[in-house]
């Protein structure tokens, strides 16, 4: 039978890690050319929820104390996305402003959470530290939507 290293699982890990913070980037930087909507602003969080399913998993369960602090690093970490994140109006609709303060904000966010990866990683299993980054990228996507939303909202108010 075909078994990993805990090495290789960690560098596929991070490998995974770089790979979808490109991705986001790439996703956040398409968004901002077309106009945003109160489901565009709302999807992401509700879509991560079914994630949470992963928690079902004993092998992936951590202790309550780990997922609030690891929650509150993540609302922490989403303060400076939120700071960066703008809207503007173009012929009647809203759309996010780009910001190149932005894709600095998440590189530093991914450098940040790959240096965490590797002292993490010493304190609880690959399994239990992919659970940690999960409610880590919530914790900073929910705050981020949320500030996001009432944004927009107040936009409309504003432009009507």
């Amino acid at each position: 039978m075909f078994s990993l290293s805990t090495h290789m699982l960690q560098l596929i890990s991070m490998i995974a890690i770089i790979v979808g913070a490109l991705i986001v980037i790439v996703i956040r930087l398409q968004a901002a050319k077309k106009p945003t909507s109160t489901m565009k602003i709302i999807m992401p969080p509700l879509g991560m929820i079914t994630g949470f399913l992963m928690f079902l998993v004993p092998d992936i369960r951590i202790p309550w104390t780990y997922a609030l602090i690891t929650f509150l690093v993540g609302c922490f970490f989403s303060i400076p996305l939120i700071y960066t994140s703008h809207m503007k109006k173009v012929d009647g609709d809203i759309y996010l402003k780009r910001s190149p303060t932005f894709i600095f904000v998440l590189l530093t966010l991914l450098i940040i959470r790959l240096a965490l990866d590797s002292y993490i990683g010493t304190l609880v299993t690959i399994a239990q530290t992919g659970g940690m980054f999960f409610i880590l990228a919530f914790g900073m996507l929910l705050p981020w939507r949320v500030a996001m939303l009432l944004r927009y909202k107040k936009f409309l108010r504003h432009s009507q």
